[in-house]
């Protein structure tokens, strides 16, 4: 298969050279040439399977021959050695639990298989990987630990500094090794700009050779559909949902786009809320058709506080710039923090389960979808990306409850911070990286 730039104005590529790149050279997002499909009878044939074998089955899809079959298993069950939970709260609304993996983040199902298929391809080209990211959080330390000792490769973290939480930020700055953290004196999207201008930066890419392990690489997306196709595959196996719902916490929109690819490819799925905070701006285009970006507003939620996200783009492509073909697929719900807190304290009272606020914004954007005629009886699968402790002292405060610290965390949260602090000015991570060589 071969993937374009979302500019349409770059050379078409291998799924090795949209890996290796991340960010197309016209600054466009790479996407397949086509959405593979899974027919009927293929998805009848992978009732009852694991999630692995599901995960396995959509990988061949996008990959073809690029990676010998055998070897793509065990990377896959390299990934995956971790339970995916649905957990059910009443007889409609069930909890994706997308936290069981070693960061405790959804983003892990992401990172860890751009990890090593990034290590693959550049074991073959024989290169030394430079991976840039941009981070509101969960991204940064599931990718640290994701590629970690992952041979010709290296990681430069972006994350605007004190507006990540406490854990967050240990577990980005803390992995060592091939990785480096950079605090940035500024927001997300002033990270995220930096990093596409590294991107189309001719004088860097003469002496590095950059990619990006953002839901902006497509190989770092195409592994978040997984996670829809089981528990879409679950639903209907063992509740009878021939078509599942699904609401999702969304800032930079990856996990949606991932989503969407999931429902293309054939999967029992009917339709999406993109949840969002304050940082509406999506939210506001599926209204009316006019995408209005606006300065970044902080939240509790604040993995989701993005003004303009990357991976729109790729939605808008995916649906040909037609709102109204969008609005078909995905219904958008902001939340306000005042709602965020009111939700995790009515969630544990009514089913004594714990949501930290991205949970909640989505849970309470399901509560809202359903609150009219039409949709009060939908069955809804409620994207969970974050265990509660990433969010232990808003939770606390809110519940009044200790939240107890994983086992595996105690370690991590008593390493010592290592960051290097930059203005939020290309010029100085330009200076950084020319400089990781020397």
């Amino acid at each position: 298969m071969i993937y374009f730039s979302t500019h349409k104005s770059s050379i078409p590529v291998s799924l090795k050279k949209a890996t290796l790149e991340g960010l197309a050279p016209d600054g466009g997002l790479y996407v397949p040439s086509e959405i593979p499909h899974f027919s009927p009878e293929e998805i009848t044939m992978l009732e009852g399977a694991s999630f692995n074998n599901i995960a396995l089955a959509i990988a061949k899809k996008f990959i073809g021959n690029d990676i010998p079959p055998d070897q793509l298993s065990d990377m896959i069950d390299n990934c995956y050695n971790f339970e995916t939970p649905l957990v059910q709260l009443n007889n409609n609304t069930f909890i994706e639990e997308l936290f069981c993996g070693p960061t405790l983040a959804f983003k892990d199902y992401g990172a860890r298989f751009l990890a090593r298929l990034t290590g693959f391809f550049a074991a073959e080209e024989n290169k030394q990987i430079t991976v840039l990211v941009a981070t509101s959080g969960d991204t940064g330390s599931a990718v640290a630990y994701g590629f970690q000792g992952i041979a010709n490769t290296r990681v430069v973290l972006l994350y605007p500094s004190g507006k990540v939480s406490h854990l967050q930020e240990q577990q980005l700055t803390t992995a060592g090794n091939n990785v480096h953290a950079l605090e940035v004196q500024g927001d997300f999207d002033d990270c995220q700009r930096m990093v596409k201008e590294a991107f189309v930066d001719p004088t860097l890419h003469k002496s590095l050779t950059l990619t990006s392990a953002n839901s902006i690489n497509i190989s770092r997306l195409i592994p978040q559909s997984f996670y829809y196709a089981w528990a879409s595959m679950q639903l209907k196996e063992n509740y009878g949902c021939n078509k599942s719902l699904f609401c999702v916490p969304s800032g930079n929109y990856g996990n949606l786009t991932a989503g969407v690819l999931a429902k293309r490819m054939g999967f029992p799925i009917s339709h999406f809320i993109a949840a969002s905070n304050a940082n509406d701006s999506v939210t506001r285009y599926i209204d009316d058709g006019r995408y209005e970006p606006r300065p970044t507003i902080t939240t509790l939620s604040t993995a989701m506080d993005v003004g303009n996200p990357s991976n729109f783009a790729r939605l808008r492509y995916l649906y040909h710039n037609d709102h109204n073909a969008m609005g078909n697929d995905i219904s958008g719900i902001s939340i306000s923090d005042e709602e965020t807190t009111a939700t995790i304290k009515a969630v544990y009272e009514r089913f004594n389960y714990i949501m930290e606020p991205h949970t909640a914004v989505a849970f309470r954007a399901l509560e809202r979808y359903r609150s009219t005629a039409d949709h009060d009886n939908a069955p809804g699968i409620v994207l969970s990306t974050a265990h509660p402790v990433k969010f232990r002292e808003a939770i606390e405060e809110t519940l009044n409850k200790k939240i107890e610290i994983p086992v595996q965390l105690h370690e991590m949260m008593e390493k010592k911070k290592c960051a290097s602090l930059i203005r939020a000015d290309y010029k100085e991570l330009a200076s950084f990286l020319n400089g990781l060589d020397q």
